[in-house]
């Protein structure tokens, strides 16, 4: 059964799934959609044009949906989009996106801790995890099961590979390759994010291959489009290779070294 609090307001345009729970001093505008099994805490706003999934938890203070800090915002049509249980701590704050790709999207599984803020058009894959205060700005993405540590900014247009792991305080101004750990300033290469990799199973075989690549990528002193090309000649090309080599090779910002 859903239940909302007497205190809370709740727009009768309003789409509120089974077994929900809205708190006290709760903000639902209109052309907001609710999953199944959704808990909201007190103080919430969720503002015109969010959608969020089913059995996630928002707690007090956290605002999403609201209209994107971009000056070109001309108050167009679009949407935040969380996705099934992902649990957004307090105050966290995420935007909308803007006409450019009509959408930011937050993804499955994720965990947003506290004072974390998603810019606009910015798409956050599953099994993310921001820790508190990390500051993602428009049009960042960040891919499947990348862990950022607190008070990290991430500037805009970057791309943060699968599986990595960003240490905290740091600034992420390029691109962030995936399967590693990257720390320091400027951010830079730290080694393979091992520990994690082998928490999600993957195979010795796996993560030999991709220590080849990144000794190939870092410490033979080529530059990254001779890397590659080594990369292609001498590795087989696996789906994590393959991963590695994609990202780098489509880089706009540049890599981080």
């Amino acid at each position: 059964m859903t239940t909302i609090h007497r205190t809370a307001i709740v727009d009768d345009a309003a789409q509120i799934g089974e077994n929900v729970s809205i708190g006290p001093y709760v903000v639902v505008e209109k052309d907001v959609i609710i999953g199944d099994g959704t808990s909201i805490a007190s103080h919430v706003c969720l503002t015109t044009g969010a959608r969020i999934g089913k059995d996630c938890n928002i707690f007090q203070g956290a605002v999403l949906g609201n209209v994107p800090q971009d000056l070109k915002f001309e108050n167009e049509k679009t949407e935040l989009v969380v996705g099934d249980r992902t649990t957004i701590r307090e105050y966290v704050t995420l935007n909308r996106g803007t006409s450019e790709t009509g959408k930011t999207v937050v993804g499955c599984d994720c965990l947003l801790m506290a004072y974390a803020h998603v810019a606009h058009d910015c798409f956050i894959g599953d099994h993310v995890i921001l820790a508190n205060s990390v500051a993602i700005a428009g049009h960042v993405t960040i891919e499947d099961w990348v862990t950022i540590g607190g008070l990290t900014g991430c500037h805009q247009f970057t791309r943060v590979g699968k599986h990595s792991f960003v240490g905290g305080l740091n600034r992420i101004i390029k691109d962030v390759p995936p399967y590693i750990l990257a720390t320091g300033e400027p951010l830079r290469f730290a080694g393979l994010n091992r520990v994690g990799l082998q928490r999600r199973g993957f195979s010795p075989e796996q993560l030999a291959n991709l220590k080849k690549a990144y000794r190939i990528l870092y410490q033979s002193k080529l530059n990254f489009s001779q890397a590659l090309e080594k990369i292609r000649a001498e590795l087989e090309m696996t789906a994590e290779v393959r991963n590695v080599v994609d990202l780098i090779s489509s880089s706009s910002r540049g890599v981080i070294r």
